[in-house]
């Protein structure tokens, strides 16, 4: 599902974002800190091709220090999760993006560690340059979408402390797990077409704090 990074692929990923329904949740998460992150759409340098932005967080962050994530955080008192998102995008990787940037909305995604996590899709027209900010974020990564939507991108496992299936993403990086897999995983069901819910897909343990 390798993409031009242009209009045209850009109104094709708008579109399908458009037809997603957000799942509404059946039980109230009042209890979740509200978080957002960011799937930011750039284009590849040596091949002009769509992918979205991976970091690996710095190792001295207080929490989940020296993981893959996508860029976000919490988000501020009185903050939408767009606005969090665009203002951690801003913070993390010197990326800032207006409103209209944003292409549409995942399913919110509770965590172990006690967030409800809202992704937000971007379309980053000017994502060729970033300044990643060293207090956050160790490196940055861009990875392409036939990447995400090869047929072995994703596995599942059991551990013993759920009942739950722990999801991973096998990126040429590594191994990536949840929140972040889960959040990649539905977005590349969106781009299929297909309403695919993945708030009860497993964190490892080390997620968990």
């Amino acid at each position: 599902m390798a993409m031009p990074f242009d209009d045209a692929t850009r109104r094709k990923i708008a579109s399908r974002c458009a037809d997603f329904v957000r799942r509404d949740p059946a039980e109230p998460m009042a209890s979740l800190k509200p978080a957002a992150v960011v799937i930011a759409l750039a284009p590849e340098h040596e091949t002009g091709t769509t992918a979205l932005l991976l970091t690996l967080r710095a190792a001295g962050l207080r929490s989940h220090g020296g993981q893959w994530a996508l860029p976000g955080g919490r988000c501020d008192a009185g903050e939408t999760p767009v606005e969090a998102a665009l203002r951690e995008l801003s913070e993390e990787l010197g990326l800032m993006l207006a409103p209209d940037a944003v292409l549409g909305l995942l399913d919110d995604y509770p965590t172990r560690s006690g967030y409800l996590i809202t992704p937000v899709i971007v379309w980053a027209a000017n994502g060729r340059t970033l300044r990643p900010n060293p207090d956050e974020v160790a490196s940055v990564h861009r990875i392409g979408l036939d990447a995400i939507a090869a047929d072995d991108a994703f596995d599942f496992t059991v551990i013993p402390e759920s009942t739950r299936r722990v999801i991973r993403f096998h990126a040429r990086e590594g191994l990536i797990h949840a929140p972040t897999a889960a959040m990649i995983y539905q977005f590349r069901e969106v781009l299929a077409g297909r309403d695919t819910r993945v708030h009860e897909l497993e964190q490892p343990v080390f997620a968990w704090k």
